[in-house]
């Protein structure tokens, strides 16, 4: 059995850590200046939880914005859980870290992106199953576990 490190889950792993790290501030402090938050889900996981309309509105994801004004903010190590207004209709909802997609600060130019792993299988799985007798060429070497790198240069202001 050859070890290996596995990079890519080591890379999302830092991620939601940062973005833990980052909501933790924000339910103590507030946001700060013009920060404020673009954050996409699946909302097939199946831990997220929100109100079935919303369900039904956004059946595979959603992307929620975390600005002027939300409440009930919680954290913890598995997601977190925040009341969000729909047209002056407060709704609680429940995100766990591991069904984000993006998470973007627009203010400051800063962005993540999780790949989603099951994609990754399924692509090969069609490729095993199309009958062909061609072999499959290799894909161009993808970031290890579909982890964007993130270049700090291009965020930086001059």
């Amino acid at each position: 059995m050859v070890r290996s490190i596995e990079y890519g889950n080591l890379m999302h792993q830092a991620m939601r850590g940062l973005i833990r790290q980052v909501l933790t501030d924000v339910r103590q402090h507030g946001l700060p200046g013009e920060h404020h938050f673009f954050i996409t889900f699946d909302t097939t996981h199946p831990d997220v939880q929100l109100a079935d309309w919303l369900r039904a509105r956004y059946p595979d994801e959603m992307t929620i914005v975390i600005q002027h004004w939300f409440e009930n903010l919680e954290v913890d190590e598995e997601g977190f859980t925040i009341t969000l207004n729909f047209g002056n209709q407060p709704e609680p909802m429940r995100i766990p870290f591991d069904a984000l997609r993006t998470f973007v600060d627009p203010s400051v130019e800063f962005g993540l992106r999780f790949e989603a792993h099951e994609d990754e299988f399924d692509e090969e799985e069609e490729n095993e199953e199309d009958g062909d007798d061609e072999p499959t060429p290799p894909p161009a070497a993808p970031s290890p576990g579909g982890a964007e790198v993130v270049q700090l240069n291009r965020f930086r202001k001059n």
